[in-house]
């Protein structure tokens, strides 16, 4: 009896202490809601600077409501949208209030490519408005180094370093492992694919020729547009940053003087005090900081009549594609055939829409979807101008629903290309009869009735039923392409096949056409439509608060288990989420094979 006691009074505690925790995460939800939706707009003192630390994830398309949670497991759930982050800097060069930027500077979580237009915009703010930004960090990684090199000042932590030793990428496989647990994945790409390697991480042990060919040449061509960029705002050669890294000549915070990467080496308090002196401001008064978030509910007098504001009538369709390609609805984080398709087809229906940008940011995902979006795409394209800006990822799907555009932009470092197709088939039967103990058995009324069935490997007619569709989904994907870049197949064949690009080449080869960012496409689309005084809306419909809430408060919630339960494991979890991701998306797949992060 004792004991059953102790077992009941155990199960009350915990479901006390579940409610108490529920208690809490309500209240600081309520509270973090009612902060930023129950004040004004935010009054900026004259003298402020503007405080930059992009910490968290920086995504195409903020927020509608701008809310945070920002404690317990939600911390960092909440991100940066890259078209605020532009706009407000185009604000702050305009604003007589704001002396200038700190840029405070602890971790990246961009892509390659959104980390060039914010470096690009960071240059235009000092150009423009003749304001300083100042860098400063404790510890510099070749991401937060790459938007600081852009400062007027660059300042590190005397204790502090920086991180300068070159770009490496890593594949992870799972072949091995899959033998182990009997698990035989089964892929079967175009016939003509030959850089098609999604599949690869778990059919192969390391890298085949052609993949490490392309990534190779990937990796090397983002890190030639690194050193430029630095070489251009630093005046350091090249070669000479070359060497730098090739030797490790930074091992400490005074080396990065010696070589030119920063200014000098300064704590936090005197690069304060240097602020003041180089903002003009009262050298006796704290710092008038203001966050991103905060200016971002700020207005600048005369702004109603600036080009681009609400003040216009006709407008620019902004259409946000971001995430995975498949069927049905989509959201902010993925991209379905229905939802964004009605997004294309709304932009085209209003008569106020002039133009029409399809901001693409997807490794691909399904097929059958792409070619659904794709014509939305080309219907949109007989009524009005498209133009397609590419952010750090338009590969495989995600080109696909691009190539109909009558103007492609993407950043120097955009992944695109993947021109390929595959489908991925496991092969369960030795974990099911071998490891496990389970055999399977069942009838059917036709001979292909068991077509894709896991308990079994594919019988060779299968392979070769299968191979005829993968390779006519191809034909088609290459015929789409070859329309809308007005190129003959063969040399989309030429430049296809699987293999992945950076933004660079994709312009050398004749896959987009301008180098640019966001607001490149749009002031091209603009122009296309014969527009000088206009406004962007964005597309699709954003979600209310409560949805907005939900999600941030699922998304952080996720992160933090995964981050307290698989800790460094958690990019493991990740690829196993990705294979699950491509075995549930039925039929043809045109999907990037890997992502490249630069730290």
């Amino acid at each position: 009896m004792g004991q059953f006691l102790k077992y009941v009074f155990a199960s009350m505690l915990g479901f006390l202490l579940v409610c108490v925790l529920l208690l809490v995460l309500l209240i600081g939800t309520i509270a973090a809601v009612s902060t930023s939706f129950g004040d004004k707009p935010t009054t900026i003192k004259d003298g402020s600077v503007l405080h930059l630390r992009l910490d968290q994830a920086i995504v195409d398309r903020g927020e509608k409501s701008d809310f945070n949670l920002d404690f317990g497991p939600f911390r960092g759930a909440s991100n940066i949208g890259l078209d605020h982050l532009l706009e407000d800097l185009d604000k702050a060069a305009r604003d007589k209030r704001i002396k200038g930027v700190f840029l405070e500077l602890t971790m990246l979580n961009a892509g390659s490519a959104s980390a060039q237009e914010i470096r690009k915009k960071l240059l235009e703010f000092r150009e423009k408005s003749g304001k300083p930004i100042v860098a400063y960090s404790e510890f510099y990684t070749q991401g937060t180094y790459f938007l600081a090199s852009a400062a007027d000042a660059v300042y590190v932590v005397p204790e502090g370093d920086l991180d300068f030793r070159g770009l490496r990428a890593e594949l992870m496989f799972f072949k091995g492992m899959f033998e182990k647990i009997g698990v035989d994945v089964q892929f079967v790409k175009g016939s003509n694919n030959k850089y098609k390697s999604f599949g690869e991480s778990y059919t192969e042990k390391e890298m085949t020729p052609a993949n490490e060919e392309q990534l190779g040449a990937l990796i090397h061509g983002i890190w030639d547009e690194y050193l430029g960029a630095i070489s251009a705002t630093r005046s350091i050669d090249k070669a000479r940053l070359n060497t730098i890294a090739d030797s490790l000549l930074i091992r400490h915070a005074p080396d990065a003087v010696t070589y030119g990467l920063v200014d000098g080496v300064k704590y936090r308090d005197e690069v304060l005090d240097l602020i003041k002196e180089k903002m003009g401001l009262d050298t006796d008064e704290d710092i008038a900081f203001t966050t991103l978030a905060e200016y971002r509910k700020s207005s600048v007098k005369g702004d109603d009549v600036i080009t681009g504001t609400s003040a216009a009538k006709n407008k620019v369709a902004v259409v946000y594609a971001s995430g995975g390609i498949s069927s049905g609805e989509g959201d902010g984080e993925s991209i379905g055939s229905e939802t964004l398709s009605a997004a294309i087809r709304e932009a085209r229906e209003d008569s106020s829409v002039k133009a029409i940008v399809l901001r693409v940011n997807s490794p691909g995902g399904s097929g059958l979807a792409s070619d659904v979006i794709w014509r939305e795409v080309e219907l949109a394209k007989q009524t009005k101008p498209v133009v397609v800006s590419m952010g750090d990822v338009a590969a495989s799907g995600g080109y696909y629903i691009a190539c109909a555009a009558n103007k492609i932009y993407a950043d120097p470092n955009t992944i695109t290309g993947s021109i390929g197709v595959f489908g991925i088939i496991p092969n369960f039967q030795e974990l099911l009869n071998d490891n496990l103990g389970i055999t399977t058995d069942g009838v059917k009324t036709n001979h292909y009735a068991d077509l894709l069935d896991v308990s079994r490997p594919m019988r060779p007619e299968e392979r070769e039923l299968i191979q005829t569709y993968v390779d006519k989904f191809y034909d088609t994907f290459r015929s789409r392409v070859a329309a809308g870049r007005k190129m003959t197949e063969a040399q989309v064949d030429s430049v296809g096949r699987g293999r992945v690009w950076t933004g660079t080449d994709a312009k050398r080869i004749g896959l987009v056409d301008e180098l640019g960012g966001l607001e490149d496409a749009i002031t091209a689309a603009a122009e296309l439509a014969g527009l000088e005084n206009y406004r962007t809306q964005g597309y699709p419909e954003q979600e209310d608060m409560l949805h907005e809430l939900m999600k941030q408060m699922n998304t952080g919630a996720r992160s933090w288990v995964q981050e307290e339960v698989f800790g460094t494991d958690a990019a493991l979890l990740k690829q196993f989420e990705a294979l699950r991701s491509a075995r549930e998306v039925k039929g043809i797949q045109a999907r990037m094979p890997f992502e490249i992060t630069v730290y």
